[in-house]
C-alpha cells in the first residue's frame, strides 16, 4: 500500500500547529505571571524565634520565591506540600499543626494560604479538615470560607461552610454547622 505524500505533510503541519499553539499558550502563561522565579530552594526546614523561644516550625520540600515589581506584592509558594508546627512560647511544647499540599505565604500581608488536602491540629487533639485555610500571623486569626469539617477528641464530629478561630483553633465559630454529638445518657440526670 503506497501513501501519498500530501498526507504526509498534512499530518506534520497539523502536529507543527499544535506545537505553536502550545508554545503560545505557555509565553501567554508566563507574560501574565507578574514576578519572575528568584530562587527555587529544596529541602525548607525553617525555624523561627521570639526572644530565644522556637514560636513556628516550617518544612517543605519546595519553595519557590517570586518578586513582582511591587515588593509589597511578593509571595512564596511551597507547591509540593507544607508543613506547619506552632509552639507554645511559654512551656515550648507543640500546640498546633497545619498540613497541606500547597502554600502559599503573601509576604507583604504576613498571610499564609493553605489549599488542597488541608488538616489542621490543635493542642487538644481537634482535628480539622478542608480544602482552603488562611492564617492572618499578624492578627493571630485562622479562617476559610469553604466547608470545613471538625473531629474533636471527644468523638464529636462539626462540620460547616465558613471557619474563623484565634491561630490556636481553641475558639472556633463555624456558619451553617451541623454535626453529630455524642451524649452520656448514664451521666445525664
Amino acid at each position: 500500500m503506497i501513501l501519498d505524500t500530501r498526507y504526509f505533510i498534512l499530518i506534520g503541519l497539523f502536529l507543527l500547529s499544535s506545537c505553536v499553539n502550545d508554545l503560545n499558550k505557555v509565553k501567554e502563561i508566563s507574560s501574565n505571571e507578574v514576578g519572575a522565579i528568584v530562587e527555587p530552594t529544596t529541602g525548607v526546614d525553617l525555624i523561627l524565634s521570639d526572644s530565644a523561644k522556637v514560636t513556628i516550625h516550617l518544612t517543605a520540600p519546595l519553595i519557590l520565591q517570586y518578586n513582582p515589581e511591587n515588593p509589597k506584592k511578593a509571595y512564596k509558594v511551597a507547591p509540593k506540600g507544607i508543613k506547619v508546627i506552632h509552639y507554645d512560647k511559654l512551656t515550648q511544647k507543640e500546640d498546633g499543626t497545619i498540613i497541606a499540599d500547597t502554600g502559599i505565604l503573601h509576604v507583604g500581608d504576613k498571610l499564609y494560604e493553605f489549599r488542597k488536602n488541608v488538616v489542621a491540629t490543635n493542642a487538644q487533639g481537634d482535628v480539622y479538615k478542608s480544602d482552603e485555610l488562611f492564617w492572618n500571623s499578624a492578627t493571630k486569626k485562622v479562617y476559610s470560607h469553604k466547608n470545613v469539617e471538625v473531629f474533636m477528641k471527644s468523638g464529636n464530629v462539626m462540620n460547616g461552610d465558613d471557619f474563623e478561630s484565634d491561630d490556636t483553633f481553641l475558639r472556633p465559630s463555624l456558619k451553617n454547622s451541623k454535626g453529630v454529638f455524642h451524649v452520656d445518657e448514664n451521666g445525664a440526670q
